[in-house]
């Protein structure tokens, strides 16, 4: 799907995948100031990780009434300047990572130790649906299929451009995950590094005698118990070392390393699947459940060890409880689950 382009006020670029063709954009009538982002990355000594510093995402649009929503279509106060949309990608006016960043110094405070370089890269946003009170989960299964010919072809994109080394597709839903938008939305982060959890997936699948994402998928289809689904194309289990108390993952049967890499079958599949798997995780509890949903991709440059696939975890461990991360995985990245991988496993089959 190729999408139609057109620039807000401030010269950011907005995207429309449209189910029907015709569009014309509407001009975006606000009088919005050329973005200054200032991203910067710092590295810790101690582990090697990048730390993201940026400071102007502090003052970004926090929970506001639903007439102020900037995801709604049309509104004073909206990113989206035509009167309705189907699925909309625009940069985001609050970047992590930007390209327009300016250049910093090398190191912080002139310390070797402390390294230090410009948050280049791209942070987007996927609106959904113009309905501010559905959900993906709600959606049809042929908006999920438009969700994902947006998210294929923004992975495409951004892993194209020359500061970015990863490309990360996520959605984060409910106030318990930290949402400052209720409108149904994802993200797209390219980042100007690989990021630790994927570095410590390329380190376990390279020290591994095989493929490794073949073989955990192979060992999960001998096991059983934690299947949710098996179809043609993917699977979606619980995984037997499950972090979250709702955690589930969804793989495809063979190796793709992104989401621009599968096929119109598997994509097809992949909306079925996907909008199935969502609503048995609201039919969990009383509640819609909050969640966040995590496609690890493969890096840019290392594309034969990593196999795309979806990690979709909840913070809720119980009907009137909320996994807390506190001393064991906040202060050690020790993790700790309350509830038996299997246990969700079979609830989620039978919801």
């Amino acid at each position: 799907m190729v999408p139609l382009r057109s620039r807000l006020a401030d010269g950011r670029e907005i995207l429309y995948f449209d189910e029907k063709p015709g569009r014309v954009p509407v001009p975006d009538p606000r009088p919005l100031p050329a973005t200054e982002p200032l991203c910067e990355t710092r590295r810790d000594p101690l582990t090697g990780d990048w730390v993201t510093v940026t400071a102007h995402r502090n003052t970004r649009t926090f929970l506001p009434p639903p007439d102020q929503c900037p995801l709604c279509p049309g509104g004073p106060a909206s990113e989206v300047p035509d009167a309705s949309y189907d699925v909309a990608v625009f940069e985001n006016r609050f970047p992590s990572f930007s390209s327009r960043t300016p250049g910093v110094a090398s190191t912080v405070d002139g310390q070797e130790l402390f390294a230090r370089a410009p948050g280049n890269g791209r942070c987007e946003v996927v609106c959904f649906t113009d309905d501010h009170d559905s959900s993906l989960a709600l959606l049809p299964v042929s908006r999920v299929r438009t969700v994902i010919e947006a998210w294929a072809e923004r992975t495409a994109a951004l892993s194209a451009m020359p500061d970015i080394k990863q490309v990360y597709v996520f959605e984060n839903r409910g106030v318990e995950i930290g949402v400052t938008l209720h409108h149904p939305h994802g993200q797209i982060y390219g980042y100007p590094f690989v990021t630790p959890r994927t570095e410590r997936m390329l380190a376990m699948a390279s020290a591994h005698q095989g493929d490794l994402f073949a073989d955990v998928l192979a060992a999960e289809h001998a096991a059983g118990t934690r299947i949710i689904h098996r179809g043609e194309y993917w699977t979606a289990f619980v995984p037997a070392a499950a972090r979250w108390p709702v955690e589930v993952h969804l793989m495809p049967h063979r190796h793709v390393p992104d989401l621009a890499g599968l096929t119109a079958a598997e994509r097809d599949e992949l909306a079925f699947v996907y909008s199935d798997l969502l609503r048995r995780c609201d039919a969990l509890y009383d509640t819609p459940l909050p969640y966040v949903a995590a496609w690890h991709q493969a890096p840019v440059d290392a594309r034969d060890l990593v196999r795309l696939h979806l990690q979709l975890f909840s913070v809720r461990r119980a009907q009137d409880k909320i996994k807390y991360l506190a001393g064991s995985e906040s202060g050690m990245a020790a993790w700790i689950n309350d509830v038996p991988p299997e246990d969700i496993a079979r609830f989620l089959r039978n919801g």
